[in-house]
């Protein structure tokens, strides 16, 4: 198993998060499908590819941002060497990026570092089933458990400093909210959806007419019955051919396009307490009663507010986090020797 399918090295979570880099030990990220696109150790992975003041960016930590940053879609390796060297550089960007925050970061550093250090990388072999398979796992990956442990620390550094230094500067006002709620107010309502009861008289969609003729009338026997005050659940216990009979023939919430359409059709078209007639599907035959309903309105701005404030706070602090990282690589000393 390949290790960016349980570690995922170099994908810092802060960063990753806020749209700038992606760097967190996430468990289970995919692995690229086209393994001949992902970035081949060609040379020493100890070379320099970059440098950020006196730290060096090395090839093996570019594959492996690379591969990572590949396998979630997050860059397209290319098929040219022209756009291999384009998605090359963009990963290196990433890894740019982390450093100049990661070096920020250091100013001011959490008083527990080491203890959180330490847990992440409980955490990080928590996901194996054994120390052997962690062990294994770098070792494919060409990671020691020292770097693995550097990568965590880097992580911790820079959310730290995020949340303590940049997120806290981020204000949402009233009036963001309600701006975002009026432009947004259509995509802002839950998709409808209606809880309902069937009883199926099932029979083969190729049935020959007669059959399906006695089908359907044992359906309207049964309809007849429900209209004189028959039990619906009762009559869908002993009735049905379908296995939700031993709920009443509760098929619980659904959604549009969850139903073939002529039940679909029949069943939003009900109020809550009310019963269809009978209804034709390539199942056979269904008489349907609609017990519940919800979504389709656009709740309140009172009860999206909160949700919306941290959407857009955390939109903000994504553009403030790029912009300010974007400050230091203008400032700092940055060598590209890719």
């Amino acid at each position: 198993m390949k290790l960016r399918q349980t570690i995922s090295a170099l994908t810092f979570a802060s960063l990753c998060a806020l749209g700038i880099c992606t760097t967190a030990l996430a468990a289970d990220a995919p692995v690229a499908k086209d393994e001949a696109k992902a970035v081949k150790p060609a040379v020493d992975p100890q070379a320099p590819v970059a440098a950020v003041g006196k730290t060096v960016i090395t090839r093996g930590e570019l594959e492996r941002a690379f591969n990572v940053l590949a396998a979630q879609n997050r860059i397209q390796p290319g098929s040219t060497p022209e756009e291999q060297k384009k998605a090359q550089l963009a990963a290196l960007d990433q890894l740019i990026y982390a450093e100049l925050m990661y070096q920020e970061g250091l100013k001011a550093t959490p008083a527990d570092l080491e203890k959180q250090v330490d847990f992440k990388m409980a955490q990080n072999k928590g996901k194996f089933n054994s120390p052997a398979d962690f062990e294994s796992a770098l070792k494919e990956s060409g990671m020691t458990e020292k770097e693995l442990a550097e990568i965590s620390r880097k992580d911790i550094v820079i959310s730290y400093y995020i949340d303590t230094k940049i997120a806290p500067t981020i204000k949402v006002s009233d009036d963001d909210i309600k701006k975002f709620y009026d432009e947004n107010r259509d995509r802002l309502g839950e998709e409808p959806q209606i809880k309902a009861s069937h009883i199926l008289i099932g029979v083969d969609a190729a049935a020959t007419p007669e059959v399906k003729a006695k089908a359907k009338e044992k359906a309207e026997a049964i309809l007849a019955q429900l209209a004189a005050g028959k039990d619906f659940a009762e009559a869908a216990k002993t009735s049905s051919t379908c296995p939700s009979k031993e709920q009443g023939g509760d098929l619980g919430f659904f959604g549009k396009g969850q139903m073939v359409p002529e039940f679909e059709q029949a069943a939003f078209a009900l109020k809550p307490g009310e019963m269809s007639g009978v209804v034709e599907t390539q199942f056979g035959y269904h008489i349907i009663k609609v017990t519940d309903k919800k979504g389709g309105a656009t709740p309140k701005l009172e009860e999206l507010k909160e949700k919306i404030a941290n959407f857009l706070k955390g939109q903000k602090t994504q553009k403030a986090v790029f912009d300010y990282v974007t400050n230091l690589k203008k400032e700092a000393k940055v060598e590209i020797m890719l």
